[in-house]
C-alpha cells in the first residue's frame, strides 16, 4: 500500500475494532488496560470484547464512553446446553454487555443437526432486546466445506442474528477471505430479500493493515462502498489497534496478535 492508502485504511479500521482480550489467563487489571486502549487521540473503537466475568468491572469503566461492551456464550466449544447459554446470555446483559457473541453449535450443525443450531440461537436471541445485539459465531475454519458456511451463515441470519462472526480465534484456522466471500455473498443476498441489514465481523488472525485492507475492499466490492460502518461491520482483534496507530502515525508495528 501507498503511505496515503495505509493512513487511510488505519483511520477507517479504527472505529471498527471490537479490541479483544479473550486470552485464558486475563485479569481484571489486563481488561482496564484494555479499556484505556480503546479510546486514542484519533477516536475510539467500537467495542471491547471480553470474557463474562469482567463485564461489571468494564460496564463502571465505561460508563460514559461510547465504547460498547461486547462478551462471549457458549465459548469457545460451540457446546449443546442450549439452557446453560441462555443463562449465560441473560447474565451478561445484566451485568452490562451490549453485544453478545454466540458460538453456534458448528459440530451439532456440520453433524447434519441444523434444527438443533437454529433453535439454540432463536432462543438466545429471544432474550436479548434492543438496543443489545447478538452476533453469531459459526466457526468457519472447522466447517470448513463452503457449503456448510452458506448454510450457516443463512440460519444464524434467519434466527435473527445482527452480525456474522467467522470464528473464535481459538482454532487451527480463524478468519479467512474465503469464508469473508461467502458470508457477505449470504448478507447481500438476504439483505435484498427481507431488507434487513445483518453485520459482518472476521476475527482471529486479522493482524495487520494489509489484513484490515483486504477485508474491506471485499466487502466493498460485495456490499458496496457506502455499506461499512461501525454497525455493519467488526474486526475482531487484539494486535490490530498497534498496526492502526502506527499507520496513522506513520511509523513501524511490531506487536503481535493475541487473539
Amino acid at each position: 500500500m501507498t503511505e496515503a492508502s495505509i493512513k487511510e485504511t488505519a483511520k477507517r479500521a479504527l472505529g471498527l475494532i471490537d479490541l479483544t482480550n479473550l486470552n485464558d489467563d486475563c485479569t481484571q487489571e489486563d481488561v482496564t488496560a484494555l479499556i484505556e486502549r480503546s479510546s486514542t487521540p484519533y477516536g475510539h473503537t467500537a467495542a471491547i470484547c471480553i470474557w463474562p466475568r469482567f463485564i461489571k468491572h468494564a460496564a463502571e469503566l465505561l460508563k460514559n464512553s461510547p465504547v460498547r461492551i461486547a462478551t462471549v456464550v457458549n465459548f469457545p466449544a460451540g457446546g449443546e446446553d442450549t439452557a446453560a447459554v441462555i443463562a449465560e446470555t441473560k447474565q451478561a446483559l445484566e451485568d452490562g454487555a451490549d453485544e453478545i457473541d454466540l458460538v453456534m453449535p458448528y459440530r451439532a450443525f456440520a453433524a447434519g443437526r441444523r434444527g438443533f443450531a437454529e433453535d439454540q440461537i432463536k432462543q438466545v436471541r429471544a432474550v436479548i432486546s434492543a438496543p443489545a445485539q447478538l452476533k453469531v459465531i459459526l466457526e468457519t475454519g472447522e466447517l470448513e466445506d463452503p457449503r456448510l458456511i452458506h448454510m450457516a451463515s443463512e440460519v444464524a441470519i434467519a434466527q435473527g442474528a445482527d452480525f456474522i462472526k467467522t470464528s473464535t480465534g481459538k482454532v487451527k484456522v480463524n478468519a479467512t477471505l474465503e469464508a469473508a466471500e461467502i458470508m457477505l455473498s449470504v448478507l447481500s443476498e438476504t439483505s435484498k430479500e427481507d431488507h434487513r441489514t445483518v453485520g459482518f465481523k472476521p476475527a482471529g488472525g486479522v493482524r495487520s493493515l494489509d489484513d484490515a485492507a483486504a477485508y474491506l475492499k471485499l466487502a466493498d466490492e460485495l456490499m458496496g462502498e457506502n455499506w461499512v460502518s461501525s454497525s455493519t461491520f467488526r474486526f475482531g482483534a487484539s494486535g490490530l489497534l498497534d498496526a492502526v496507530l502506527a499507520g496513522i502515525e506513520d511509523r513501524e508495528n511490531n506487536t503481535k496478535e493475541t487473539y
